[in-house]
């Protein structure tokens, strides 16, 4: 018995160790109905997602909302968004309702859409920022006007099993739960309103449920010393090793390479690590008081373009960011005593879109930091991060053994030729 209660405590402590995230505690997505009018078979609503992940977001081709109905309802129509199937409406004569399924599976509406199928924060294809990001983007909505249901709070029965893929898996959401109803201003902000019934439910995201393997890898060098330490080797799984392209030259001749798939498997560039998206990190200059770090992005999937891309590092020294160049950059504090996180993001029509493998699918910045004279040091790795994220997914660090050293006879000009020649050398490995 005893040996029972054990297992089972460890499952539940698993299930909700991997759904949650350290460096962002409160992160998850909660989307709310909100029923606006009766109509004489159901109801009209307004349903909301809003993405409070500080640096996860729902990029292309965007979000798919499922659900099952309690009772027999049905879809009479919907703007802002669609379901992906009608099912069987044999039995309605005249009036066709929009779908029929027990379960339905809805998702956005592309942008350019005719007005008259708009609403407020929808047709954006699905994708949403993230809230750390841009919170007036990491919002989607649309209206749903539901028949065969109940026509009052107490007959209406709320959906269930909830399901959102955002686009691929990785959320698991909880059941509905009934909450105060919304309130709503005014356009003159002079009187409110509220919904006539409220119910959310909320969904959270785990890295173990959406991947087998890591997404993404990271690289180290220095000014320091000459070894580079590469991505370890296999760190995205070596599944598709076969299928990968060895070379852009052979790229030329296959047809139709950078055509996204339904099922959107990647088409790498061939490399010892095998993940789609490797970042690398350089300890470029040191100078007295300041020391300054290049970091680049390079994405090796031929068949995907990363959209509102995030990076996200751990280190002890971003409490003193002085500068970001090239990109954007915000502190994240989810635990208030301490500083040592923050989140990278492109700015904005210049090097927001992270763009497929080859010439162009990389980025690049650099970030001076400020010393911290009583801590700084070079020494045992402390010039490299302790965590680093890509899109919301952890990214996989070389051993620490292996982080460049700092050697005894190293130079303290940051403008010797050691420097020089590392920083070429970085320069090419963007390509590489």
């Amino acid at each position: 018995m005893r040996f029972t209660l054990k297992v089972l405590f460890f499952l539940l402590f698993v299930s909700y160790a991997v759904a949650y995230d350290p460096l962002d505690p409160n992160g998850n997505v909660t989307i709310k109905w909100d029923i606006m009018s009766w109509t004489p078979d159901g109801y009209v609503a307004m349903v909301t997602m809003n993405n409070f992940q500080m640096y996860r977001h729902i990029m292309s081709p965007g979000w798919t909302l499922g659900w099952t109905w309690a009772k027999k309802e049905v879809i009479w129509s919907m703007m802002g968004a669609q379901t992906t199937e009608q099912g069987d409406c044999s039995k309605f004569k005249g009036n066709i309702p929009h779908c029929c399924k027990k379960n339905p599976t809805v998702v956005d509406l592309l942008p350019g859409v005719p007005y008259n199928q708009q609403i407020q924060n929808c047709c954006k294809g699905g994708v949403v920022a993230s809230w750390g990001q841009d919170p007036s983007a990491s919002v989607s909505a649309f209206q749903v006007s539901v028949g065969l249901a109940g026509t009052s709070n107490k007959t209406v029965k709320l959906p269930k099993n909830f399901t959102l893929l955002g686009p691929g898996p990785g959320y698991t959401c909880g059941p509905a739960k009934i909450v105060p109803p919304t309130n709503f201003l005014t356009s003159d902000r002079r009187r409110k309103t509220q919904a006539l019934m409220t119910w959310n439910v909320t969904c959270t995201y785990s890295q173990f449920l959406a991947q087998k393997h890591p997404s993404c890898c990271v690289s180290f060098s220095s000014f320091y010393n000459d070894t580079i330490t590469t991505c370890p080797s296999c760190a995205c799984g070596c599944e598709n090793k076969k299928k990968c392209i060895k070379s852009d030259s052979k790229l030329l001749s296959v047809v139709g390479v950078n055509t996204p798939r339904k099922d959107n498997a990647p088409l790498l560039l061939c490399t010892h690590h095998m993940c789609p998206v490797r970042v690398h990190w350089h300890v470029k200059l040191n100078y007295k008081d300041y020391w300054r770090v290049k970091i680049a992005i390079t994405n090796f999937n031929y068949r995907m373009n990363y959209t509102l891309w995030t990076l996200v590092a751990q280190h002890p020294n971003l409490n003193n960011v002085t500068e970001v160049f090239s990109f954007g950059y915000k502190p994240l504090v989810p635990y208030q005593a301490i500083n040592d996180t923050g989140m990278f993001y492109g700015t904005k029509f210049y090097n927001d879109l992270l763009m497929e493998a080859g010439p162009f699918g990389n980025v690049q910045s650099e970030v001076l930091l400020q010393k911290d004279k009583n801590t700084f040091t070079f020494k045992q790795g402390w010039a490299f991060p302790r965590k680093v994220y890509f899109n919301g997914d952890e990214c996989m660090l070389p051993p620490p053994d292996e982080y460049p050293f700092l050697p005894s006879s190293a130079r303290r000009n940051p403008f010797g030729f050691s420097t020089i020649l590392y920083s070429v050398l970085f320069f090419l490995i963007g390509f590489w």
